[in-house]
């Protein structure tokens, strides 16, 4: 076979990455909604990391405060807290919703992740919290190893089967799969900019064909695999991707909260526009350290650096 002929078919043969184009992506107005959250006056809002939606519209918001997880209703009005001065409540890093309402709670430092059930109880535990009796008399020097436990987790989705997806981001950098009753199945990824590679797997959402977004943060990438961990694209962004959210419905779209601002893409990672600017008043972004959208036109962002929470209506 013939050089050029052999290297025409490999290059067919692989799925490029999409790359940015270096044109601005077209601006999407929005406007905030003023004094949204009704936060009790007694309680101090720390970092805001964790957003999430139930199926009431319950918007839950996990914050680094003295009261790290908050309940509002769909209108922004107090229900309760949650979490205060439990021990797996150190580092809140995420939280979100299954299908059947059941929350997901990532603890970056307790290298937990968490199951609660609609009534709050406990149903599942993944990893192990650092024990700190052994710690101290250096029984260990560093956090208990992959595959089973996690080096500062940071982010769930759930398949349609049950399967619990993990992204174990900052220390190991891979993608772990495990059943709904929590055994160990696999994972795909370490540190790296290559090809298997992530630095710094930050969130994951899973989209109604079982396809899984990955933000590879301080790659400048969003990665899609399936549910078996084989890579099926590339997405190159022009910004760290921190926090992903999906849409529900048919036509579902990403928006991936960056530094200074946030990405809306389809399915394809084609970028539909992006808002935001750098700032600390309402309206402008930092780092988007969590988002959720219930729908295309609402958007709601968790900011780590500036202590803030805004809900955002697209125009």
């Amino acid at each position: 076979m013939r050089p050029f002929l052999l290297l025409a078919l490999l290059v067919t043969a692989v799925q490029l990455p999409a790359q940015p184009t270096g044109q601005a992506a077209p601006q999407i107005p929005f406007r905030v909604v003023p004094k949204f959250l009704k936060i009790p006056d007694n309680y101090l809002f720390n970092e805001a990391v964790g957003v999430a939606v139930n199926s009431k519209g319950h918007i839950f918001v996990a914050n680094r405060g003295n009261h790290p997880l908050l309940e509002f209703a769909e209108d922004g009005t107090f229900i309760r807290s949650f979490g205060e001065g439990a021990p797996i409540f150190k580092a809140p890093h995420s939280v979100r919703f299954d299908s059947e309402d059941n929350m997901w709670y990532v603890d970056a430092e307790n290298d937990l992740i968490v199951k609660f059930d609609q009534n709050r109880k406990i149903r599942l535990v993944l990893g192990r919290r650092p024990e700190p009796w052994v710690w101290m008399t250096h029984g260990i020097e560093r956090a208990l190893p992959p595959p089973q436990n996690f080096y500062q987790p940071t982010d769930t989705a759930i398949g349609p089967d049950g399967s619990i997806f993990i992204t174990d981001g900052y220390g190991n950098s891979r993608v772990a799969k495990f059943t709904h009753d929590g055994n160990f199945v696999k994972q795909w990824g370490d540190r790296g900019t290559g090809q298997g590679q992530f630095n710094t797997p930050h969130s994951i959402v899973i989209d109604k064909n079982a396809n899984l977004y990955v933000a590879d943060r301080q790659n400048n990438r969003v990665r899609v695999f399936d549910t078996e961990g084989k890579f099926k694209s590339e997405w190159r962004l022009n910004g760290p991707p921190w926090s992903l959210c999906i849409t529900p419905g048919p036509n579902q779209v990403i928006y991936a909260g960056s530094v200074n601002k946030v990405f809306k893409l389809d399915l394809s990672g084609k970028v539909l526009g992006e808002f935001g600017k750098g700032g600390k008043d309402p309206g402008q972004f930092d780092s988007v350290h969590a988002i959720s959208c219930p729908d295309e036109k609402t958007v709601y962002v968790g900011q780590e650096w500036s202590y803030r929470f805004d809900k955002l209506i697209l125009q």
